[in-house]
């Protein structure tokens, strides 16, 4: 379970990727070095790049059950093998980071930056940050709630019209 959780972490994570990728190539002007920083330091303040953590180790966890499928008489050496990647791998998340803050920095002008860096260091800053996934897992509690009473009456809805067209569900 955990492996396959890790597995559809690492597949949208490239996914997503690719898209930043993408649209990186699109950008009309390069930022300055100076914008970038101020980018990845409103992410990081911003913790955005959490969500990246998982990444390295998902895909390399991905392969090694690969072939582990292939030869699951090799798992202690796969096992060590996958450590070592780890190790080694983990540090160049710092390549994407650094491609994240580029696209931040390429919609951003510095003085935009440096406003909203100000506002996440400023104390109704820090509490929105403190608050938002806490708002989050509240608005889709909410959500799920609000779907299933929708999903009901629409299901009260369709048996009365199919009702009037002579078919009773």
């Amino acid at each position: 379970m955990k492996s396959r959780r890790m597995a559809h972490i690492a597949a949208a994570a490239f996914i997503l990727c690719g898209s930043l990728f993408t649209a990186n190539i699109a950008l009309a002007q390069q930022p300055t070095a100076a914008a970038v920083s101020m980018a990845r330091e409103v992410l990081e303040t911003k913790t955005s790049f959490v969500m990246f953590e998982p990444l390295v180790p998902g895909v390399i966890e991905t392969a090694k059950n690969v072939f582990l499928q292939q030869s699951p008489n090799l798992q202690k050496d796969l096992n060590e093998t996958a450590a070592t990647l780890r190790t080694q791998l983990v540090p160049r998340t710092s390549e994407l980071k650094d491609e994240i803050a580029k696209l931040y920095a390429a919609r951003f002008t510095e003085a935009e930056l440096k406003e909203i860096l100000t506002f996440f260091k400023s104390p109704s800053g820090k509490k929105l940050l403190l608050e938002e996934p806490r708002f989050v897992e509240a608005s889709l509690g909410r959500a799920q709630q609000w779907a299933n009473t929708l999903s009901e009456e629409v299901m009260v809805k369709f048996r009365a019209e199919m009702k009037k067209k002579g078919h009773n569900l």
